[in-house]
């Protein structure tokens, strides 16, 4: 088979892999929709010189096949695989993470919290889902509800799961404003299930085309940092400051503004990957009672918990989709995501 390999420098080639077989407790899944991640840009654009690690993961020495949103049926199972943890013909999505699994952290189904051996992630350090076929091990699937297409699959396995787990942590309700700094993929996610939820969405990203995206996706108002002052803005709108603020622009400038746009109380949570923050602490913290949490992606039951809350509640995640291309257009579909002014992409095998 051939897969997607992130070769550093924004290079990308197709490389010959022979299709995978299932050891003991393990599956391989074949591949109905792998989606393209903002996160796949850290290693698309990695120096091919880059170091150890990527995202403080070890850096795999060996060419490793990309993308880690993968959703597809099960196509063979190994010895130990019980037909409650899979059968042949299941359609599911795959949690992205293995780690020792005997931990507290492995065993609550946070495997990406590991602290007791380095953390496989599919589609980074390990084999991922731009392919043909996919082997993982059995506990790290979860079933895809027959309401849900493979690309809506897809998208819960990280970056709309990504935006619920955030949106969990903060327990947002229709009481609540929330102002969602960059509508990416993951923040137009965000945008959708907050107002599926309930809660009056601000959304800011300096992209106009994004933001008009966050309007037909529910948003209450929306704000353009680049033309407006942001913080003011959504005090403004407020009358003193958001509820909650969420930020998955990564930027110093977002996290600074997600802070001080936080009413006195309020919740601020960072999901975006990377980059730094300076806060005066007194006036932004402290005298606000702030609190700033963190939040990376979800658990095995929370990715379930998604998918179940999409389905009851109708969300629409196939249309936070903009492009659906073929594993030989990679380079194209790569090159495209990264000016980061589109939607979400998926490959469809």
């Amino acid at each position: 088979m051939r897969g997607v390999v992130f070769t550093g420098d924004r290079q990308i080639e197709l490389m010959e892999f022979p299709d995978p077989t299932p050891g003991p407790d393990e599956v391989v899944v074949e591949m109905k929709a792998s989606g393209m991640c903002g996160s796949d840009l850290h290693q698309y654009r990695r120096p091919k010189s880059g170091g150890e690690s990527i995202g403080g993961l070890p850096v795999n020495p060996n060419p490793v096949i990309g993308g880690h949103e993968p959703c597809g049926v099960v196509a063979a199972v190994g010895s130990g695989v019980s037909e409650k943890m899979a059968r042949v013909g299941q359609r599911v999505m795959v949690h992205h993470y293995k780690g020792c699994t005997v931990c507290e952290h492995c065993r609550s189904g946070w495997s990406q919290l590991c602290q007791e051996e380095p953390v496989l992630v599919y589609g980074n350090n390990a084999h991922g889902g731009h392919a043909r076929y996919l082997k993982v091990p059995a506990f790290t699937l979860v079933p895809l509800h027959d309401a849900l297409s493979f690309t809506a699959g897809a998208a819960i396995s990280c970056g709309t799961g990504t935006a619920y787990g955030a949106l969990r942590r903060l327990n947002i309700s229709g009481n609540d404003t929330i102002a969602l700094f960059g509508q990416g993929p993951v923040g137009l996610s965000a945008t959708q299930l907050a107002a599926a939820m309930g809660a009056r969405v601000i959304a800011l990203d300096v992209s106009p085309e994004r933001l008009s995206r966050a309007k037909e996706f529910g948003a209450w108002e929306t704000v353009n940092p680049r033309s407006n002052d942001p913080v003011g803005a959504i005090k403004d709108l407020t009358h003193g400051g958001a509820d909650f603020t969420l930020d998955t622009s990564s930027q110093p400038e977002g996290r600074i503004s997600a802070v001080r746009s936080a009413k006195v109380w309020g919740t601020v949570c960072f999901v975006g990957e990377r980059n730094n923050v300076t806060i005066d602490v007194s006036p932004h913290m402290l005298r606000k009672q702030l609190t700033i949490i963190g939040s990376w992606t979800f658990s095995w039951q929370g990715q379930a918990d998604c998918a179940r809350f999409c389905v009851d509640h109708k969300v629409d995640v196939d249309r936070l989709f903009t492009h659906q291309w073929k594993l030989e257009q990679a380079e194209e579909a790569y090159r495209l995501f990264d000016t980061q002014t589109t939607g979400k992409g998926v490959f469809l095998i």
